[in-house]
């Protein structure tokens, strides 16, 4: 077999084999076929697409390129939810304490942001003492006993798509389907959940811009879990503007709390039991109705707040910042945005704001930048808010004077005005299983 034959195979639209599309995984990650045979293979698998059948086998060999977990010991209660990306979102940090109070199980990998603000693992190591590196005997002892344990991801997880992911972020690939999809299913499959839980931004802060392009998206991932043995539901939700009242790392870790103490903001707090509601579903063999149920039942009860603490707890986290998120990491120059005209928040562009955090020091632009924990962005109003000219539309936090200028240069270019209420975006567009 000879990767010059797949790649003439794949740019005449032929669908490939099992055994064709094997021979690319494991030669590329193992060093027989070279980036610019690889190149030319992801490039002509962008113009000409894969086949259901096609994508799930290359997710497959994906996935079996490293460590696979084992968490069959927790059955069918073990669940994972993986978010497409966004601005603002802080969900895994409110969802699974909800689902872990439930009775779920969720024993999972994340991993550290690139772009606007930290990953899920920078949030939580925001707090003191947390840690996201634990040996596997913890790792499971911690998901027996308290329903959690988040830990960084493994670099032995899925190495092929670490590995064609660099390659397709430098050969304009990026942005095809069945590549977009083997890449984020390969490493949720490894990760060795029953049941997982897919929450699909679209919008101008998401990587899909439009509903279809994510439902499109969505129903790719679906069809290769529901393959590949896994029970899996997608929720298409909004990213054109930002998610709840705060962007950045410890900002984020502060509004988690709000809601798992019975406040924050209504449409997070709602996303955050939408995705629950699904977990619970798919985790305990309830209706979505039951889960969310019991879901609200979570969080109006504290079980979910103090499921939370028992997590970070257990794995070395300062629990007393989560009682007091006063104690929290804050970056001290700080400056107040105000309005600069009368008239509705037409406009909060997600993606804006987000660039406005990563400008603020809240986010990296490589794998080996510095993030400040205390950077980012308290939004004090929101999109179809009507606001008067010099009233106070968010603060600003960085380390520094000249983050702090350039961040708000940022952040105003992301605001539109206009004299008629306009409309806002619903919060959830479809529920794909």
């Amino acid at each position: 077999m000879r990767m010059y034959d797949l790649i003439q195979k794949k740019k005449e639209g032929k669908a490939l084999t099992a055994k064709e599309i094997a021979f690319f995984v494991r030669g590329f990650t193992f060093g027989s076929v070279p980036d610019y045979q690889a190149s030319a293979f992801l490039m002509a698998v962008c113009f000409c697409g894969m086949t259901d059948e096609e994508t799930a086998i290359l997710t497959e060999e994906m996935m079996r390129s490293g460590d696979v977990l084992d968490l069959s010991r927790f059955g069918d209660r073990s669940v994972d939810k993986h978010s497409t990306g966004g601005v603002g979102d802080k969900t895994t940090l409110i969802a699974i304490p909800i689902a872990a109070a439930c009775g779920a199980v969720v024993a999972k990998m994340t991993g550290r942001g690139l772009g606007h603000t930290g990953g899920t693992m920078d949030k939580m190591e925001s707090v003191s003492g947390m840690k996201t590196t634990l040996s596997p005997e913890t790792f499971y002892e911690n998901a027996e006993k308290i329903g959690i344990c988040v830990v960084g991801q493994n670099k032995n997880l899925a190495p092929a798509d670490g590995k064609m992911y660099a390659l397709r972020d430098v050969t304009a690939t990026v942005d095809s389907i069945p590549l977009i999809a083997a890449s984020i299913m390969s490493k949720k499959l490894a990760a060795g959940a029953q049941n997982i839980v897919l929450d699909v931004k679209c919008g101008r802060g998401a990587f899909m811009k439009t509903p279809e392009d994510a439902e499109t998206l969505a129903r790719a991932m679906v069809a290769i879990g529901t393959r590949l043995g896994r029970r899996v539901r997608a929720v298409i939700t909004d990213m054109d503007t930002p998610l709840g009242c705060y962007i950045g790392n410890a900002l984020e870790v502060k509004e988690a709390v709000e809601v798992l103490g019975g406040g924050g903001d209504e449409r997070l707090r709602n996303i955050a039991l939408e995705l629950s509601s699904h977990m619970l579903s798919l985790s305990l063999g309830i209706s979505v109705e039951e889960g969310r149920c019991r879901a609200e039942n979570a969080l109006d009860t504290g079980a979910a707040f103090s499921k939370m603490k028992e997590w970070f707890s257990a794995q070395g986290g300062d629990v007393r910042m989560l009682d007091e998120p006063s104690l929290l990491p804050a970056s001290k120059e700080q400056i107040l945005i105000t309005a600069e005209e009368d008239g509705f928040l037409a406009e909060m562009n997600a993606l804006l704001v987000g660039t406005a955090a990563g400008a603020l020091g809240a986010g990296r632009k490589t794998k080996e930048d510095e993030i400040d924990h205390g950077a980012g962005i308290h939004l004090l109003r929101h999109c179809g808010d009507y606001v008067k000219k010099g009233e106070a539309i968010a603060r600003l936090y960085a380390s520094d004077e000249e983050k702090l200028a350039e961040g708000k240069r940022i952040f105003l270019s992301a605001l539109r005005y206009e004299k008629k209420e306009p409309s806002v975006p619903p919060l959830i567009y479809k529920v794909i299983k």
